[in-house]
């Protein structure tokens, strides 16, 4: 039986832009840039210094438990650490590499018959080689195994990728999908699971039919094709889609992962490889030749685009990521990170110039995934109103941009309550 969450809207989805095209390999750059913080969590601090020789793969940077360790992606020498700009917006500490193109790697070794470890064990193989939630949240995956080993029914794999555009994860099921299943498989076994349940949406049928392919009549894994809607991938409507539960305000939502994420925790359980590089769509109608491209960790968005041919002269925005939730990048000097899934050419921007009087029409109200009113929202936010928008739990918005897309007075309504967020933390 299918569930349905609340709200939700049906986008232009775009991705036969990119989908099905050849995934072309970026030659790596001449000099690569890794920030010591690519997770949600406590930022790494550097176990190199300007003027250090390094192996691909090598840690270069690591901190607590809630941190998730940075590999170099290339052999070479370090040449700088510094604030550099990143695509999430602001600056971070990075290590400055470079490239000596030799590929000269410390020894990658896995555990072929994984089957013996326990949880925890898997869970310090992963985070020695810094895999992290990729579908946006970028939360240690680690932290996750070792906190819901035990204590789920079934393990989910988010491979919905609702947002317009992208196609990189419909990439990995279709050209890596044994790694998907190994992966599935792996969760379901080491998290003492029934099975591993791959939500995909059905305007994926070639991923869908590689995943049951392959799956063939495992018990473990169950392939669950679910009506396109965005925003499906997020956590929480998820796991009311698949499940019929809604997660209270505050919970954890359990054992779930993103498709590319589970690929890498198997490729870094049974190989022992570190996370250097990732598939990433470039894409839109500012793009050249949309395509997928596989990059290093560290590679400019700029040696990115012109894999793809470029961008037309008509490109008026980039965004790293998706238009609904993406975040527009000043510069194609910024590194990708490993959130990094898409890289967006627009040849158009919204028209503010619109922007017109709120006619209490309730479309934002309807669509909100959250029950939220982003109606009353709106009003005391531009009014610095803290109390209401603590009462109307502002914190539960999740940025979607469901609001403001069908916001016929086209009122800036995301945007807004991203500032509204920060006001309430103190910010200004």
């Amino acid at each position: 039986m299918k569930h349905l969450f609340s709200g939700g809207v049906h986008p232009d989805g775009h991705k036969e832009l990119s989908r099905g095209t050849a995934v072309v390999t970026v030659p790596a750059p001449e000099t690569v840039i890794i920030p010591l913080i690519q997770h949600i969590g406590s930022a790494c601090k550097p176990l190199v210094a300007a003027g250090d020789r390094v192996l691909m793969g090598q840690v270069i940077g690591d901190g607590d438990a809630k941190s998730s360790p940075v590999h170099a992606t290339v052999s070479g020498t370090v040449t700088a650490i510094e604030e550099r700009a990143v695509p999430s917006g602001g600056s971070a500490p990075c290590v400055i590499i470079k490239n000596d193109f030799k590929d000269e790697a410390v020894e990658m070794k896995g555990v072929a018959d994984w089957e013996s470890l326990d949880a925890k064990a898997v869970a310090e193989l992963v985070r020695a080689a810094g895999v992290v939630g990729m579908g946006g949240a970028a939360f240690p995956t680690n932290s996750k195994i070792a906190s819901t080993a035990g204590k789920t029914k079934d393990v989910l794999i988010n491979a919905c990728e609702c947002e317009p555009y992208i196609t990189s994860d419909d990439t990995i099921m279709c050209t890596a999908t044994a790694d998907v299943i190994g992966g599935a498989r792996l969760l379901a076994k080491v998290l003492g699971a029934e099975k591993s349940i791959i939500a995909i949406e059905d305007n994926k049928p070639e991923a869908i039919e590689a995943l049951r392919a392959e799956a063939g009549d495992d018990p473990l894994i169950e392939v669950r094709v679910l009506p396109t809607r965005y925003p499906q991938g997020a956590k929480k409507q998820l796991i009311l889609a698949v499940t019929g539960h809604e997660v209270a305000p505050g919970a954890r939502s359990g054992a779930l992962f993103n498709v590319t994420t589970t690929a890498n925790v198997y490729r870094a359980v049974t190989r022992g490889q570190p996370l250097l590089e990732k598939i990433v769509t470039v894409t839109g109608e500012g793009a050249v030749e949309p395509k997928n491209v596989l990059v290093r960790i560290g590679t400019s968005f700029a040696d990115a685009v012109k894999a793809a041919g470029g961008i037309k002269e008509e490109t008026v925005e980039v965004v790293a990521g998706g238009p609904m939730m993406g975040k527009s990048v000043e510069s194609l000097d910024v590194p990708v990170v490993k959130g990094t899934n898409a890289i967006l050419c627009l040849t158009k921007l919204a028209d503010s110039s619109a922007e017109g009087p709120c006619i209490r029409c309730g479309k934002c109200a309807s669509v909100c995934p959250m029950y939220l009113q982003p109606l009353y929202m709106y009003r005391y936010a531009k009014e610095n109103m803290r109390g209401e928008l603590k009462r109307l739990n502002l914190d539960d918005c999740m940025e979607c941009g469901c609001c403001s897309f069908v916001c016929p007075a086209k009122l800036p309504l995301t945007e807004t309550f991203v500032l509204a967020k920060h006001m309430l933390k103190g910010g200004k």
